[in-house]
């Protein structure tokens, strides 16, 4: 089993619940960036409890680990989840979609990209660097800084610098945008 098909058999999943979702994390700060090795793949969803139970109840239980009422607690408080994929190994976290306004915002963006010759939907360039800039000050991780100073090298002619502006302001992320800016020009 590939990569491929685990993001065709989740992706199908999720289809089959009508369940909206993006791909967000290192899978998609690889797409705008640069590569590096990870170990599980990040879903934002966007899912009522009757839809988890239709996910979570065509995931086949001999190839999957999946618990429902972790997926419907995660949905309760806006959390996350996680399913194994046991074929394979990996660890697929579903984030629930929080419903401030960025969170909002960031889904609507979402783009139908290919990946691994499977369509999906996917963060853009830049909520991906917004997200790892979140996920820089929550964890103080200097990992996520490197995704995004690697998207910045990649991709910061394309990026819409006001949005990021506007956000990186409202979320407090001024610190970790000057760190990422610092390492991007460092290289």
């Amino acid at each position: 089993m590939s990569i491929q098909d685990v993001f065709q058999r989740i992706t199908s999943a999720l289809a089959q619940a009508s369940i909206d979702y993006m791909l967000s994390g290192s899978f998609s700060a690889a797409y705008y960036g640069a590569a590096r090795s990870t170990q599980d793949i990040d879903f934002v969803i966007h899912a009522t409890p009757e839809q988890l139970r239709s996910f979570i109840g065509s995931l086949p239980p001999g190839h999957y680990y999946a618990d429902l009422d972790s997926a419907l607690e995660a949905q309760q408080h806006q959390s996350m989840f996680n399913v194994i994929d046991q074929a394979t190994g990996w660890k697929i976290d579903f984030i629930i979609r929080k419903s401030r306004p960025y969170s909002q915002e960031e889904f609507r963006r979402r783009k139908q990209v290919t990946l691994h010759s499977v369509a999906l939907f996917m963060t853009t360039a830049e909520d991906a660097v917004i997200s790892k800039l979140e996920w820089a000050k929550l964890a103080k991780s200097s990992r996520q800084i490197e995704d995004v100073a690697a998207i910045l090298r990649a991709q910061r002619e394309m990026l819409d610098q006001s949005y990021l502006q506007k956000w990186i302001a409202e979320l407090g992320l001024t610190n970790e945008w000057q760190t990422a800016n610092l390492a991007a020009e460092s290289y």
